[in-house]
């Protein structure tokens, strides 16, 4: 503790100390958080070379029960949420050792049906095309091609994989700081949760 702090008193008249002995979690609302990852992977040669694919997971149990959706999943107490993607991202698509980039915070009201649930989200680029399997809640783990299309101002990304197909469509905006593009009145077909906004980001983030 900074020793400015030792000693100081508030307006109630409590040392830190007292004010910590004193503070109980439980008497404010508390939101679980999660960690989501969003892996894309550049394929082919030639005249497909940058072809791009993201891995996705088909949910094994409620909610969504076979929705598809990024790999994650809840935050554990002692770690955090960049050492939760990692294991997340491992435990559920057998994915291992990508370097992991935070996107954004996601906690809009209800966007999780459990509960008030925050999820910190993560883009990684795979370069190797890394052979996938699910596990722990995961029913399926594969990869999905992205096919992106623009029309009237509105973008939509395409997500096929066999007879599955998935869609995300927005508008991207530019952030009001830096400038990063986001993606606006985001509309999903197929994806988990808010899945199709995380994805929308993610894609917009690796600079199109």
């Amino acid at each position: 503790m900074p020793s400015r702090v030792q000693g100081m008193k508030d307006k109630k008249g409590l040392t830190e100390e007292e004010f910590l002995a004193a503070y109980s979690p439980k008497d404010y609302p508390q939101p679980s958080l999660t960690a989501d990852i969003c892996v894309f992977h550049r394929v082919g040669e030639g005249d497909v070379a940058g072809r791009l694919q993201v891995l996705l997971v088909e949910r094994g149990g409620h909610p969504y029960l076979g929705c598809w959706a990024t790999p994650g999943g809840f935050v554990s107490p002692g770690e955090t949420a960049d050492q939760a993607a990692a294991r997340e991202l491992a435990e559920e698509t057998g994915v291992e050792g990508l370097a992991l980039e935070p996107i954004a915070l996601y906690s809009t009201p209800g966007r999780d049906p459990r509960g008030w649930t925050v999820s910190y989200a993560f883009v990684a680029l795979d370069d190797k095309g890394v052979t996938v399997r699910a596990g722990d809640d995961a029913a399926k783990a594969q990869w999905f091609d992205v096919a992106a299309g623009e029309r009237d101002g509105r973008t939509s990304l395409t997500l096929t994989s066999g007879d599955e197909r998935l869609t995300t469509t927005f508008t991207p905006a530019p952030s009001p700081i830096t400038g990063l593009l986001r993606a606006t009145d985001v509309a999903g077909e197929g994806l988990a949760f808010d899945h199709a906004q995380i994805i929308a980001d993610a894609w917009l983030r690796l600079g199109r």
